[in-house]
């Protein structure tokens, strides 16, 4: 069993949901095509996302972790699509934009994963095993020294209306 299962089977809440879920194993060469792009490499959970994340236990946080992607992320075309997932807040949401999981254009073009079409069970499945490796990553890096670590925000590129 890999040390993800084991700290997801021990958390404090979420526990049900921890021991019915089966994540699948994430392909190594995702995590060198993510550390190429400079905007992903920004996104670090700050002091706040931490202490969340360590009183809440990260099964707790896969937890909303998989109602976020269900609601926001999982339909054909979500509501705000490009703009549903927020920039801090929560440990997830900092965790979608560093694995390129924001939204459904980030996920095809990272992950493969046509536009237009509800996400299956397995692919949520791949999302959220995604999420839950880079904050299990994230943990081990050193401790931010101040609060609210600076987000540089890269302005959208605007697209010609069809």
């Amino acid at each position: 069993m890999s040390d993800f299962s084991e700290k997801i089977k021990s958390a404090s809440q979420g526990e049900l949901f921890a021991s019915t879920l089966e994540l699948p194993e994430i392909d190594p060469d995702i995590w060198q095509k993510l550390a190429r792009s400079a905007f992903r490499q920004q996104f670090h959970l700050n002091a706040s996302d931490r202490a969340y994340l360590a009183r809440k236990g990260l099964g707790a946080v896969l937890e909303h972790g998989a109602d976020f992607i269900a609601k926001r992320l999982a339909p054909a075309h979500p509501e705000k699509d490009g703009r549903q997932t927020p920039w801090k807040g929560h440990p997830v949401f900092v965790a979608q934009h560093a694995t390129g999981t924001c939204c459904r254009s980030c996920l095809e073009k990272w992950h493969h994963f046509t536009k237009g079409f509800p996400l299956t069970v397995q692919q949520q499945n791949y999302v959220l095993a995604v999420i839950g490796a880079w904050l299990e990553r994230e943990e081990t890096l050193p401790v931010p020294t101040e609060e609210n670590t600076p987000i540089k925000v890269y302005k959208r590129k605007s697209r010609p209306k069809l």
